[in-house]
């Protein structure tokens, strides 16, 4: 990756036209091609940018564009359209190259399936008396994360989330009113699981007779530090 730190404007040309008037910003070359152009705010969003495959050459500025101040232009061209950015040089405060190497790739943690794995594993969490019967119960309609008894012998349906939403007791309450048509099951409760439930989703969930349980992903997994917490 090739880092630059310089004085710059930018002109896009392509589908719509666009230019960065004149300033300082940091301009990222990598491997794979793309060319990205960061200001110091804006969260990670660059101002531009050019996607691979495509080319990248420089030059050193003709003497109309020296008049101007440019040193040297840049052009990056799209291989397989007309899009182009065309940027020009004014003062490099830094030039660096470094070789990142292979990057393993994102490895999400807490995604529903760590989730689901865990719970079935501590499924009193639901409450005093629960067992578990099966993960990825299998319906109609594609299957249901966690099927469990309560304390009575009753069947109950789970549906977990990372981030429960209306979408998700939606999902529930077709799962429910499928698995209630089934003599061997119903009556079937349900539980909406999430690390965070939205309002909207606690007030839909208790329309519907299904209830909400919050997880701690930390404390399920033994990380919950008890010295570290005020209560």
């Amino acid at each position: 990756m090739r880092l630059v730190v310089a004085r710059c404007a930018v002109r896009y040309q392509g589908r719509l036209s666009a230019y960065l008037a004149e300033a300082t910003r940091l301009l990222l070359v990598k491997a794979d091609g793309s060319v990205l152009i960061h200001s110091d705010g804006g969260s990670y969003k660059p101002l531009n940018w050019m996607s691979p495959p495509c080319s990248m050459k420089e030059r050193e500025a003709s003497d109309q564009e020296q008049n101007h101040g440019v040193a040297q232009v840049w052009t990056v061209q799209h291989a397989k359209s007309d899009d182009r950015l065309d940027i020009d040089i004014f003062e490099v405060f830094s030039d660096s190259r470094w070789d990142l190497g292979v990057d393993p790739g994102l490895v999400k943690d807490g995604v529903e399936a760590h989730l689901q794995e865990l719970l079935a594993q501590q499924i009193g969490l639901l409450g005093p008396g629960h067992t578990l019967v099966r993960r990825e119960y299998p319906t109609a309609i594609g299957p249901v994360d966690i099927l469990a008894r309560d304390e009575d012998g009753g069947a109950v349906a789970v549906e977990i989330k990372r981030r429960g939403d209306i979408d998700g007791v939606e999902q529930l309450t077709r799962y429910l009113e499928l698995m209630n048509r089934d003599p061997q099951l119903r009556p079937v409760s349900g539980v909406f699981a999430a690390q965070e439930i939205k309002p909207q989703a606690r007030v839909l969930a208790a329309d519907r007779g299904i209830r909400c349980v919050v997880l701690d992903y930390d404390a399920m997994r033994g990380f919950d530090d008890v010295d570290s917490r005020l209560f």
